[in-house]
């Protein structure tokens, strides 16, 4: 059965993604941790991420590095928190979070009804931050 991130790629379920290339695709959480709590995703099913190939792991990071600079250029956080846990969802995915404290990786605190125009804005925001940067792998897709 394929996995909620799968369908999310496949675009059975709506998202704000923000990144697609042949590897890996970003989205907006949408139980965020912090406003522009980012998932960077393989495209291929994969439970745990130390079973995954070396450069598709590289790879990955390199993504949520490019996200993580975008995050800091829009929201101007004391830091960007990257983590990869994996016990919501079996498929690997790494957290970016713009983040003034550690408390802000505690997923006990994760907003679950976050205003949606706000997303909205930090989607379009994101984005355009990554474009200026000379990313093309940005997405228009919802």
């Amino acid at each position: 059965m394929a996995s909620i991130f799968s369908k999310i790629i496949d675009g059975a379920i709506p998202s704000r993604m923000l990144w697609e290339d042949d590897m890996c695709v970003s989205f907006l959480d949408v139980r965020p941790l912090a406003p522009g709590h980012a998932l960077v995703v393989p495209r291929q099913e994969c439970d745990l991420w130390t079973d995954l190939g070396a450069s598709s792991a590289a790879h990955l990071t390199e993504v949520a590095h490019a996200v993580g600079r975008a995050q800091m250029s829009v929201f101007s956080p004391a830091r960007i928190g990257l983590m990869i846990a994996g016990f919501e969802v079996p498929h690997t995915h790494l957290h970016v979070v713009p983040m003034h404290s550690m408390a802000q990786l505690d997923f006990t605190n994760a907003n679950p009804n976050p205003d949606q125009a706000l997303l909205d804005e930090y989607l379009l925001s994101l984005r355009s931050a990554l474009i200026d940067a000379g990313h093309s792998a940005t997405t228009s897709r919802r």
